[in-house]
């Protein structure tokens, strides 16, 4: 599947502007985290120290940069920037690595539940798992649409 129609069929089921904006604040909330929430268990593998939010990433980033060179690279450095900050909370204390986590992760959904609400339709994660790995992208992409950028693809989606 291209990228265009990824980001097609999760277009789809976010139309009202409404729901788009409470996906841009509840989005990166449940990024964070997960990246948080998977930062602690450490794996010392030949010197390399491992965590799930860091594996869970870069199969992450392998996904969007494959579905298109210039987006994923975008992806990836996002990725990296929430990976570092979910590492920097789940280095604090118990309370603010769990609180904080369990907190983003929550929020973030209720942002989401409340969008889909506006929108009057079901989230797209229930037709498509792959919605989870769109859904970042969709946002960072609206934003760059935002700011004027990527309209070729913003017309091969209306199209």
């Amino acid at each position: 599947m291209t990228l265009s129609e990824s980001l097609s069929r999760y277009r789809e089921y976010h139309r009202d502007g409404r729901n788009v904006l409470t996906h841009a604040i509840g989005i990166p909330m449940i990024v964070l985290s997960i990246t948080t929430l998977l930062a602690r268990p450490m794996f010392d593998v030949g010197g390399v120290i491992l965590t799930p939010a860091l594996i869970a990433a870069v199969l992450a980033a392998i996904f969007y940069v494959r579905l298109e060179l210039w987006t994923g690279v975008l992806m990836a450095m996002l990725l990296t920037l929430f990976t570092a900050l979910g590492q920097m909370i789940a280095n604090s204390s118990d309370a603010l690595w769990l609180g904080g986590g369990i907190g983003l992760f929550v929020v973030g959904w209720i942002f989401q539940l409340v969008g889909h609400k506006f929108e009057g339709r079901k989230p797209a994660f229930v037709d498509d798992l792959r919605s989870f790995l769109v859904g970042p992208l969709f946002v960072v992409v609206e934003g760059l649409f935002a700011l004027g950028l990527m309209q070729d693809l913003r017309r091969e989606m209306e199209d």
